[in-house]
């Protein structure tokens, strides 16, 4: 698994959110988004803390008043990673978050009102160098649009994303990433497709609301998956009716699926049959929460024969091929010793970290000497 993805991204203009860079050559970026009442400062504080140990790059918080304004000032003050105020109508709001640090603002231009308002606000960001999102929904179209369509089309996405695009553009403010979301799959992938044909901005992918955890997952897969495999999407967000952190372990999986990110263990690992010469699926189930918080991409094969186990380990960094009456470790693509069945799970998770600690070490060395 040695291969470099052979996906051709789209060139976008890049912005900054916080220290993240969006767009341009950056990785793609992995967002969520908090779930807690914002005023609750320590619970949204704490889940921050959580999406951010699990990877995430960014995390967006709602902000609907002035006490949460304040509110989420505190928790800025709390957390490091990049945050995003999604903010709908009340400009107010957006100049409040801007004075208290956010890093971007989630915010439709079209929908703040008066003139005045929105060039308040884009005066505001520009002083402050804070990017805007804007953030269309197939399930909030405006009035007029819904009307012309008949119901949410990918055209009308567009129409309603160009719509927000045009104000920035009259006030020369090009820092801005957009998003055309539907929980529709074809409905999203459409209006990506034609947006991305229209701007050079980041897009920021997602397929809202997709559902609950197994249903959104493979509902998100599918469709971003779609997309990136065009070369669309600068960041992503998988949208589930779960712990957003399981948002982003998804959004990993995904990226790390195409070879656009490596971060963390990629494990290969056979379903299982009558085969097997350990209980594959025991041994995944226990492994993968014990590993979670590694970091470092390691490519691990398990695999419980050795029909196709030899030829995935050797592929790997470090794999596993069930055997009689021992199991055969293979590191760096040479086997390497053999494991009894006992403490079978014990022994890889410090296979693993021992793999991960060498392979984190010369990275570092190479990164130094670079």
């Amino acid at each position: 698994m040695k291969f470099e993805s052979p996906i051709k991204r789209r060139k976008t203009r890049q912005i900054m959110v916080g220290n993240v860079p969006v767009g341009g050559d950056a990785p793609i970026a992995v967002q969520s988004m908090t779930n807690t009442s914002t005023d609750d400062i320590d619970a949204t504080v704490a889940q921050i803390l959580r999406l951010e140990n699990a990877g995430a790059d960014i995390v967006r918080v709602s902000v609907p008043t002035m006490e949460a304004a304040e509110a989420f000032g505190e928790i800025r003050r709390q957390v490091s990673v990049p945050l995003v105020a999604d903010i709908h109508f009340d400009y107010r709001i957006a100049l409040r978050v801007a004075d208290l640090g956010v890093d971007c603002l989630r915010i439709n231009p079209g929908n703040i009102g008066r003139e005045k308002r929105i060039r308040a606000v884009i005066d505001k960001a520009r002083e402050h160098s804070i990017p805007i999102r804007i953030g269309v929904n197939a399930g909030s179209l405006e009035k007029d649009i819904q009307k012309k369509y008949g119901e949410p089309t990918p055209a009308a996405l567009v129409e309603s994303a160009m719509r927000h695009i045009d104000i920035l553009d009259q006030l020369d403010f090009q820092d801005f990433k957009v998003s055309v979301k539907a929980s529709d799959v074809f409905m999203a992938v459409g209006a990506y497709r034609q947006l991305s044909q229209q701007i050079d901005q980041p897009l920021h992918l997602g397929i809202t609301e997709a559902g609950g955890f197994r249903a959104g997952a493979v509902k998100s897969a599918v469709g971003l998956g779609m997309l990136l495999m065009d070369g669309i999407g600068d960041t992503i967000r998988v949208s589930l009716a779960a712990d957003p952190v399981e948002e982003v372990k998804v959004g990993y999986d995904i990226l790390k699926s195409l070879r656009l990110r490596s971060k963390g263990v990629n494990f290969i690992a056979c379903p299982s049959c009558s085969r097997q010469n350990f209980d594959v699926v025991k041994t995944m189930n226990e492994l993968e929460m014990r590993v979670e918080d590694i970091p470092t991409s390691l490519d691990v094969a398990v695999i419980g024969c050795i029909v196709n186990g030899p030829g995935e380990a050797r592929e790997a960094d470090l794999g596993l091929t069930g055997g009689t009456p021992n199991n055969l470790v293979y590191v760096d693509g040479e086997p390497s010793h053999k494991l009894g069945q006992g403490n079978l799970v014990d022994e890889l998770e410090s296979l693993i970290r021992k793999k991960a600690a060498e392979k984190a070490a010369l990275d570092a060395t190479i990164i130094a000497k670079s």
